[in-house]
């Protein structure tokens, strides 16, 4: 009967052990937050843009009308918002956004374009992907 919270849950009503006042204190701070954090992320399609493979305003367009907000597909409003600089794109979302749900779109749109067997979709840092040819040469350097 544990809960996380460092007492087993019939112990908390009891308040025993003095740790009743330090988990209020915690849930107060996470109830007064209110404002959502908003979530910066950005997919790189420099390689296969430059080599006319993909546009990476159709991708941009694939994004708008893919992703959902609250379940809906084309819900975004202020919560997303989707902007294109040359072959980068921006998505900014309101918290509960995953980057994930970014990867799986943009691997439906490479599956969508016949691309899936050449891209992959890679994270070269914690806040953005990258679009890269799968490396087809390392067979041949090993014989």
């Amino acid at each position: 009967a544990w809960d996380g919270s460092g007492l087993p849950r019939f112990l908390r009503p009891l308040g025993l052990f003095g740790f009743g006042m330090a988990i209020k204190g915690i849930k107060k701070k996470v109830a007064a937050k209110g404002k959502r954090a908003l979530l910066k992320f950005t997919i790189d399609c420099q390689q296969p843009a430059d080599d006319n493979i993909i546009e990476p305003k159709d991708l941009e367009k694939f994004l708008n009308s893919r992703i959902k907000v609250e379940g809906k597909t084309g819900n975004l409003g202020e919560r997303v918002t989707i902007t294109r600089e040359k072959s980068k794109i921006h998505v900014s979302a309101e918290a509960p956004f995953s980057k994930r749900y970014l990867k799986y779109l943009s691997k439906k749109y490479l599956k969508m374009q016949q691309l899936r067997d050449f891209l992959r979709v890679v994270a070269p840092n914690k806040t953005s992907y990258e679009l890269r040819y799968f490396n087809i040469n390392e067979d041949n350097e090993e014989e």
